[in-house]
């Protein structure tokens, strides 16, 4: 309990300097916007590179000899046999095959390192106990950083050369201007870049240092938010949640292999059966064909007004120059191309089934 409290980040006074307009997030005070504004702050990580402070995110270690065959009793990724030094992407799912939060593991040798939603993270971190009592260390004390753009790349090779030889879903401890962090290839924008853990006592000066660089600007959590939703990514408690499957929400890929046929994950039983015959309903893109966006809670309808679905994510796609959603449709009406009305205001607005991502994932694997 905070008694409403915000928290803040240690990269705050930084917002303040630079004239960030704050807002609560998830228990924080957090900049939703720049001066740039989010259309700019968006096309800028397009194009060249944003800097973000995700410090709000929990931060895990996970040790014992165990570790990863514990962490597979909650989770749905092959964690025994991930590389030292390999991240995953990853599912906490309940008995129902719900999903609790999605997060980030990485194999760091003498340890599991994880990054969970911070809106989750009172409840991972409860949920982790259970399990790895003691082996459980929470980093109350270290910033999260992240760099997403085309741009990263040839920013990080300047200050930390060893960057050069991670990829994708990758991680290393490396230097960036003296400092000690742990650099992971990797982010939520669709674009290449990095995510950068660092004692928070010398975050500010890390922040400094590349938003010194030409390429970087600071951006909000607005442009966060239109970037993920171009790149098809999901945000938990809007696309995702405990009454949602992997499989109803397009994640089968998170489920590994030896996962999917040995199961040994909370909901495994259920979650097979559904690979196994399908969903009644699947997360799909949707696109409003005329100019105005529309918002998550909207109504979706077919033609004659039969309730199929909902938006759970909208916007308007900076990138892409029109509105762009996700959402949920029974699985009769989720073919690309079918045409639905978006009751925005009690008024249909024409939309139909998409492609997602909406845009091209810049991911550099290799």
């Amino acid at each position: 309990m905070n008694d409403g409290i915000l928290k803040k980040t240690p990269l705050h006074d930084l917002h303040i300097t630079l004239g960030a307009r704050m807002v609560p997030f998830a228990g924080y005070e957090m900049p939703v916007q720049y001066p740039l504004g989010v259309m700019a702050e968006h096309l800028h990580t397009r194009s060249q590179a944003g800097l973000f402070d995700v410090s709000h995110m929990g931060q895990l270690r996970l040790y014992g000899d165990n570790r990863a065959k514990l962490l597979e009793t909650l989770v749905t990724a092959d964690v025994q046999n991930l590389p030292v030094g390999a991240t995953r992407y990853t599912l906490f799912t309940n008995d129902n095959g719900g999903i609790l939060d999605d997060l980030m593991a990485t194999n760091a040798g003498d340890h599991l390192y994880l990054v969970v939603n911070a809106a989750c993270k009172d409840a991972d971190i409860a949920h982790l106990r259970r399990i790895f009592g003691d082996n459980l260390e929470v980093q109350a004390d270290a910033a999260l950083i992240a760099l997403q753009g085309p741009a990263a790349a040839s920013v990080m090779a300047r200050l930390a050369p060893a960057s050069t030889a991670l990829v994708f879903m990758t991680s290393a401890g490396v230097q960036i201007g003296g400092h000690d962090c742990v650099l992971t290839r990797a982010g939520y924008t669709g674009e290449d870049g990095f995510e950068i853990s660092i004692a928070s006592a010398r975050a500010m000066d890390l922040a400094a240092l590349l938003l010194q660089q030409p390429e970087v600007e600071a951006i909000g959590l607005g442009a966060r938010d239109s970037l993920r939703l171009e790149a098809g990514l999901c945000l938990y408690g809007h696309d995702i949640d405990s009454t949602t499957t992997p499989v109803e929400a397009g994640l089968s890929w998170a489920i590994s292999k030896s996962r999917r046929l040995g199961g040994g994950f909370p909901g495994a039983a259920l979650i097979q059966k559904q690979l196994a015959g399908g969903t009644a309903r699947k997360r799909v893109g949707i696109r409003p064909l005329g100019r105005a966006p529309v918002r998550e809670g909207s109504v979706l309808t077919t033609a004659d007004g039969v309730e199929v679905g909902h938006i759970t994510s909208g916007g308007y796609g900076p990138s892409v120059a029109g509105p762009v959603a996700m959402g949920y449709v029974t699985a009769a009406n989720s073919t690309l191309g079918t045409p639905l009305n978006a009751i925005v205001r009690g008024k249909p607005l024409v939309a139909e089934i998409a492609a997602l991502p909406f845009v091209a994932q810049n991911y550099h694997r290799r």
